[in-house]
């Protein structure tokens, strides 16, 4: 079923869905959008497909014209029992779960607007965990897209890193807040993160693990930060001198390639 804004208000009232804030639904009202944001995830028959927060179906209408195997996962059993009657397909599952409890280890492709309280909790997760998965196409705040998408500065941090050692990102289109009910206080971003298989998967993730200890102190430098988490200020210097990194640098001002660094050095002493 097609969500759009003359019959959003008429399915929220006669089937009592009234967007939870708790959840952070906030259901897209232009079917143009929606189909330009499925149409990104490039779907073929062969895909096995997740969606992320359904809710009422907005996105969903438009993933249901492919053939491919479909899980639909949200939180809300309200979504759950409305989704169920309209989408009664065989290739259609529908479940409710915590996207961050979910075995999300078996798709091919992943799509969703993401809840803001846990977007990165949730971006980390897929990552660690949707190991088979080569396409996403994902719907955030804005802001929350700068943290991903930065590799100096203040938005820059562990998450970046581990995007950009795994695969690529790209900003796709800006949707004003107007575009959803009820409104959210900003914009939001649709980005596309494609994986690659240029950078171990393992490694990546010891990396990034490795950088979160290194931003814990994000006004320290990182030579203070090293020392931190060495407990030896003296080997800290010596790693970063190896690496010509100077100690007076912070962590935001160094590209993902120097936390290899760190780590491939680490590993080897």
């Amino acid at each position: 079923m097609e969500i759009n804004r003359s019959n959003v208000l008429e399915i929220v009232e006669k089937s009592g869905l009234k967007p939870d804030k708790d959840y952070g639904q906030n259901y897209l009202l232009e079917p143009a959008i929606c189909e330009k944001i499925v149409s990104l995830l490039d779907i073929n028959k062969d895909d096995y497909v997740l969606e992320i927060g359904p809710g009422i179906g907005s996105l969903t209408h438009f993933i249901d014209f492919y053939d491919s195997k479909i899980d639909l996962v949200d939180i809300d059993q309200r979504m759950v029992d409305f989704l169920k009657i309209i989408y009664n397909k065989n290739n259609v599952q529908i479940i409710r779960n915590d996207i961050r409890k979910h075995d999300v280890s078996v798709y091919s492709k992943i799509i969703g607007n993401l809840p803001y309280n846990i977007t990165t909790e949730t971006v980390i997760f897929l990552l660690e965990n949707a190991k088979q998965c080569k396409k996403m196409v994902l719907m955030c705040q804005s802001e929350a897209f700068d943290r991903f998408n930065d590799v100096s500065g203040k938005n820059y941090g562990p998450a970046s890193i581990l995007l950009h050692l795994l695969g690529n990102i790209k900003k796709t289109l800006v949707v004003k807040a107007g575009s959803f009910y009820p409104a959210p206080k900003c914009s939001s971003t649709v980005f596309v993160f494609e994986r690659t298989n240029e950078f171990e998967y393992e490694k990546a993730i010891s990396v990034y693990k490795l950088s979160k200890q290194l931003f814990l102190n994000r006004r320290k430098t990182i030579y203070n930060n090293l020392s931190s988490y060495l407990a030896d200020k003296e080997k800290a210097s010596n790693l970063l001198e190896k690496l010509n990194i100077p100690i007076n640098k912070r962590p935001e001002e160094l590209p993902p390639s120097v936390f290899v660094g760190l780590y491939d050095i680490l590993k080897n002493n």
